[in-house]
């Protein structure tokens, strides 16, 4: 499949340079961050949260955990993890479980934690389980200026 049409239409839009890496297929981010010869806390993940009636994209480092007390804290209300059938809706491009950790992208509001922004590099899931999206830090900020830096991830 390789990148989704959303994200890679998203990524010229914003005119932000990127390098596709290729990979056995994996089926979890730390074995992607292992297989792509990444370190796992550049890989960035998106873990799509409901709450309320809203999707709501988390994104942290692949060797991390939505720790959801701390995104309840933020929102002020409980959020638990979409259902399949919700990330087969937001991602109609996207291999199950390959979810772009772009929200702007898939019109989603997006909170990312903290320790992925100021890297020189970033990774990210293209919509496929055998590739990734690689930019540098600077292109990494410009494609998550809307959303909101917190910190709610917790290191495995």
């Amino acid at each position: 499949m390789s990148i989704s049409s959303r994200l890679e239409s998203y990524l010229k839009e914003q005119c932000v340079e990127y390098s596709l890496v290729r990979h056995p297929h994996t089926g979890s981010s730390m074995d992607t961050a292992q297989a792509a010869h990444v370190p796992g806390d550049r890989l960035a993940k998106g873990v799509v949260l409901s709450h309320g009636g809203h999707s709501l994209l988390v994104v942290v480092p692949s060797d991390y955990h939505v720790h959801l007390g701390r995104v309840h804290t933020y929102l002020g209300e409980p959020a638990g993890l979409a259902t399949e059938d919700e990330l087969a809706e937001l991602f109609p491009d996207c291999e199950p479980g390959a979810v772009p950790p772009i929200g702007a992208a898939y019109e989603l509001r997006t909170v990312v934690d903290r320790s992925l922004l100021g890297l020189p590099e970033v990774y990210f899931e293209c919509g496929d389980h055998e590739n990734l999206v690689r930019v540098d830090g600077a292109q990494f900020a410009i494609l998550l200026e809307g959303a909101e830096p917190v910190d709610v991830g917790q290191h495995v």
